[in-house]
């Protein structure tokens, strides 16, 4: 079978599958713990792209376990690709921040509607970023220095967000 280039999502799951074979959820979880605060994988493309990695040689199922779940393996052929991906352009960084979304449409707010809306994303980034501070201290104790690094990334942009917010217009 001629490979083809992989999708983002599809590289982060065998790239996750190095670490050893794993279902679709136990995938959902380490995905949202190694690579949520900077990167999100939603359950939908998990599930779309495992069969498609099976179908092209990529990953190997397993034994269904309890309540069918079905685990996965990488294939050799699953690591020469994902070698070969991590080896290509890594491609232009693509944001999508539902805050400033918002806020760009700000002047069509309602002032209180405004408000609601820092108030809200100020707590949940003052929150993100205690649990990321948390989690650091937990990755050092393992000595990931890459972990380390994307971790303390996105504590940085949990800190922008949070200076951003804390100029930010409409505010009274």
């Amino acid at each position: 079978m001629a490979e083809k280039g992989l999708n983002a999502t599809a590289a982060a799951l065998l790239g996750l599958l190095h670490e050893g074979p794993m279902t679709g959820g136990q995938l959902m979880a380490t995905a949202e713990n190694r690579l949520g605060p900077f990167w999100t994988t939603t359950r939908s493309q998990v599930y779309r792209e495992l069969p498609v990695l099976a179908e092209r040689g990529f990953v190997r199922l397993g034994r269904p376990g309890p309540r069918s779940s079905q685990p996965y393996a990488i294939t050799a052929s699953g690591k020469r690709v994902f070698a070969k991906w991590l080896s290509e352009d890594a491609g232009r960084d693509q944001l999508r921040n539902p805050l400033m979304l918002r806020a760009a449409f700000g002047s069509l707010h309602k002032p209180q509607q405004l408000q609601e809306l820092y108030t809200e994303r100020r707590e949940e980034h003052t929150n993100r970023l205690a649990e990321l501070r948390e989690e650091l201290k937990e990755v050092k104790k393992r000595d990931d220095a890459f972990q380390v690094a994307t971790l303390e990334f996105a504590i940085q942009y949990q800190r922008s967000i949070l200076k951003w917010l804390d100029s930010a217009p409409g505010l009274s």
